[in-house]
């Protein structure tokens, strides 16, 4: 399996209307979402050969979400079914295209159960890529299950990618700032954008913060900076990769494609810690960059991600 992402997968509740809160919104639209099923449904589009792993409530929301994932080509075997939790929601509200509010509704929600014992280790031990969020840190069982999976993962030397997708409604800032860098120490990857950097490592500083990042062990650091585009450090450095330019319409999901994207471009040719200089992490990221973009101009997360063709079309026009 190429890439092998774990965590939530939720109903994203979408708003008729931009501009209105969340208790101001008419009407709501659902749709398939949570960040790590929106990696791995991307990666699929892609080319990757993707799996996802994860619990859903055992009732119709959730056996439409896997649905919705093997229909996208994604190996869905490593799901889990909770008789006695449902599957989450998350209402997001937009105040404008650029910007989101979300309400989770997870008390608790069945991907907060996953348990170590559940884990489908054959498929871990045999990806090429790992990726989790920090949601499923939060609380137990999910956090053991996850932090399991990474040792898996990791002794079959999977690259461990982290996105750190901190969200305030969920937990606090010195809890998630301890679980974090807690973790840090066992990934390869780490995908912060610049208030998760500021969080971890107290710098706003794009070269600082991300050197200190670096130093707690992982060998890659990737910062997505929304409409400007994304910086990276590596050992050898680092540096801004400029944006494209889109008319956005909804940036639901536009870093969980950037994501798939980058992990894609490491792990199709093989050997990814030989790309881990700064001309070829400059060419992944201007790939991964066009992958948010296009996912930017179509309305919600999974139904916008785009396809191999899509961003190789894009790319040649844009050379």
């Amino acid at each position: 399996m190429d890439i092998v992402c774990l965590g939530e997968l939720l109903i994203d509740m979408l708003p008729a209307e931009l501009g209105r809160g969340v208790a101001e919104v008419s009407a709501w639209r659902p749709k398939p979402g949570g960040a790590p099923a929106n990696v791995a449904v991307a990666a699929s589009r892609l080319g990757a050969k993707s799996a996802f792993v994860g619990k859903v409530g055992d009732e119709a929301f959730g056996h439409y979400l896997a649905g919705v994932l093997g229909d996208e080509g994604v190996d869905v075997s490593g799901m889990r079914y909770d008789k006695e939790a449902r599957t989450g929601l998350a209402f997001i509200a937009k105040p404008d295209e650029n910007s989101y509010d979300i309400l989770f509704y997870r008390n608790p929600g069945a991907d907060m159960r996953l348990r170590p014992g559940e884990l489908d280790g054959g498929m871990l031990s045999g990806a090429r890529a790992f990726h989790f969020g920090s949601i499923s840190l939060i609380q137990e069982p999910s956090r053991s299950a996850t932090l399991e999976a990474i040792r898996l993962a990791r002794e079959g030397g999977a690259l461990i990618s982290f996105d750190v997708n901190y969200r305030a409604n969920l937990w606090s800032r010195d809890e998630a700032r301890e679980q974090v860098q807690t973790t840090l120490g066992s990934v390869d990857l780490v995908k912060v954008n610049e208030d998760e950097l500021e969080l971890l490592t107290g710098s706003g500083d794009l070269e600082e913060g991300s050197q200190a990042l670096l130093a707690q062990g992982p060998c890659l650091c990737v910062v997505t900076l929304g409409s400007e585009g994304s910086y990276f450090r590596v050992a050898q450095g680092g540096g801004t990769v400029a944006p494209f330019r889109v008319e956005t319409v909804d940036a639901t999901g536009c870093g969980d494609a950037f994501v798939a994207g980058l992990l894609w471009q490491l792990v199709r040719g093989g050997d990814w810690r030989g790309q881990l200089e700064v001309a070829r992490m400059r060419e992944v990221l201007r790939y991964a960059n066009a992958v948010g973009a296009l996912t930017s101009t179509r309305q919600g997360a999974i139904p916008a991600l785009p396809t191999a063709e899509m961003v190789e079309e894009f790319l040649a026009g844009e050379r």
